[in-house]
């Protein structure tokens, strides 16, 4: 993994990050269109279960909330609401998602949003040694410790992943 000592980004997500001494990676790949963390995993050669996804969704208030997901899952939509709890949870549409955030879609980071929402994140996700994730734009991820996610954003854990393709 190569270390640029050159900030390649300043985004409100990594502005988050330095004000509160959080030590990061930057790790920058070609964003493609609907790529996903399957197209950053394979770029970067790092394991898409390591790549963190952020996805803005909506209980059925349209109240937005924040989950982080390992790459190669998808969530369980019943199994976060009954977690969290609430009815009913759907992702946002994207220019909803994008009010919310205030990052486009494919570049949404959880650190520096537009708007405070709660954030979920995979338990197993906490368990990993390093993770990589949106660092608020497209094509730029950081890598950081897990923990930063429930030190910095007061991430609750739930466990509500699916392997992909098993929905």
């Amino acid at each position: 993994m190569s270390k640029k000592s050159v900030h390649v980004s300043e985004t409100l997500a990594t502005q988050m990050l330095r004000q509160h001494g959080v030590a990061f990676g930057e790790h920058v790949y070609d964003y493609v269109d609907h790529g996903g963390t399957g197209e950053s995993s394979k770029q970067l050669g790092v394991p898409e279960h390591e790549v963190v996804k952020t996805l803005v969704m909506q209980d059925e208030k349209a109240q937005p909330l924040i989950v982080l997901m390992h790459g190669d899952c998808t969530v369980s939509l019943k199994e976060l609401a009954r977690q969290i709890p609430c009815k009913k949870v759907e992702p946002c549409k994207p220019d909803v998602a994008q009010r919310h955030s205030g990052y486009l879609v494919g570049g949404t980071s959880p650190f520096g949003t537009r708007k405070a929402m709660p954030v979920f994140v995979e338990a197993s996700v906490l368990a990993l040694p390093r993770i990589l994730i949106n660092g608020g734009r497209r094509g730029y991820l950081v890598s950081i410790e897990p923990r930063v996610l429930t030190e910095l954003l007061a991430a609750r854990p739930v466990e509500c992943a699916l392997k992909s393709g098993a929905e």
